[in-house]
């Protein structure tokens, strides 16, 4: 492998790109600012010298990843994306500009003082982009039902059932009328686009059962769904934001990846703890804990668990028959004690998120078909 002689640091933005490079010694210097065009972009760059002695680092930003796969593909000695939020900042400086972000990407990157991000590969996400449709589809679902139901309760049309948007709820809603042709034209433009949110939820719910067979995560989706309340929909989500769960050495590292640590303000004597961090992955996050709720049920293994979990390895029903335990013993225990349902909800989160750490973590193949 050649020596890397060039560090480059660039100011990514959806019209253009800011490069810089830091030398082996010396200062770093501004190199241009340039159109966002990978023709461009490889022009200047091989103006450097040789692609396998230049080193290219990029802040993570809503471009995604595509320049970095470019990049890789095109010879490079390497490339990192970098988090923004862990870049160190100069304390001294009251300016922002493309020119000073590239230059200090490219001085901190010489020095080792950057934090690359974990880069999936591209049919990893692409699962994660379909995974992700569908939580938006789900929020498009919720604001669409809101906005029906608050037009109804605001003409006194009142659903005397238990469950709201049954097919029962549904078909109620659909036999209401009204006098005026304007309110009449309201409530089926409303109606038809909560059927049609659910729809595209139920299509995409479909795409990524589909899909998700044909990946290579399908082995890790399928031995995670043998946790309860992770079914498929939790473990596509666990698995395309993930990716390898053994690049986390510890299941306290996952746990801290995840934001489900509590925050700590301590200095000398005094210790404060406060709520979780909320760092990292929300997604990830936010799933485990809707998932965490069915742990204040007795452990069973239902016939929903059992079909889905018929294909997993022993060693990881184990595991799973063991967080179920443990975990519904701890939500009994800290409701006890009068801990407040969403802090022990989170508590049990976080100890799932450990379990499903210990999976990724397995020598033998997590499933009988591997």
């Amino acid at each position: 492998m050649s020596k890397i002689t060039n560090y480059v640091g660039l100011d990514v933005h959806k019209a253009k790109i800011a490069i810089a490079v830091a030398a082996e010694k010396g200062s770093p210097s501004f190199l241009s600012e340039i159109p966002n065009d990978l023709t461009k972009l490889l022009r200047k760059l091989d103006r450097l010298g040789p692609r396998q002695s230049t080193a290219i680092c990029y802040e993570a930003g809503p471009t995604g990843y595509s320049l970095y796969w470019r990049l890789i593909e095109a010879g490079f000695a390497e490339c990192q994306v970098v988090a923004p939020s862990m870049t160190p900042r100069d304390k001294d400086s009251r300016m922002k500009t493309d020119k000073r972000d590239a230059i200090r990407l490219a001085r901190f990157f010489r020095t080792g003082d950057l934090t690359p991000i974990h880069v999936p590969s591209l049919e990893t996400e692409a699962i994660r982009d379909l995974v992700r449709a569908r939580g938006d589809s789900k929020k498009a679902q919720r604001v669409a039902r809101q906005q029906l139901g608050k037009f109804l309760l605001r003409h006194d049309r009142l659903y005397s059932g238990k469950t709201a948007w049954t097919g029962m709820h549904l078909d109620w809603i659909r036999k209401q009328k009204f006098e005026l042709e304007a309110h009449e034209r309201v409530l089926r433009d409303y109606l038809n686009t909560v059927e049609a949110a659910t729809d595209r939820e139920a299509r995409l719910t479909k795409d990524i059962e589909d899909l998700i067979a044909q990946s290579e995560l399908a082995p890790l989706v399928t031995a995670l769904q043998a946790f309860r309340g992770v079914a498929l929909i939790v473990a596509a989500t666990v698995a395309s934001e993930i990716g390898d769960l053994r690049r986390f050495s510890t299941a306290s590292g996952f746990m801290s990846y995840l934001g489900l640590v509590p925050s700590e303000n301590s200095s000398g004597e005094s210790k404060r703890r406060g709520s979780i961090t909320k760092a990292g992955n929300a997604h990830v996050r936010r799933v485990l804990i809707e998932g965490a709720w069915s742990y204040k049920h007795r452990p069973c293994e239902s016939h929903a668990m059992r079909k889905r979990s018929k294909d997993v390895a022993p060693e990881v029903k184990r595991i799973a028959w063991k967080a179920q335990v443990r975990l519904h013993d701890r939500y009994r225990r800290m409701r006890g004690q009068n801990k407040p349902p969403q802090v022990v909800v989170t508590a049990i989160a976080r100890e799932l998120a450990g379990f499903l750490w210990s999976i990724g973590q397995l020598e033998t193949p997590l499933t009988n078909a591997a």
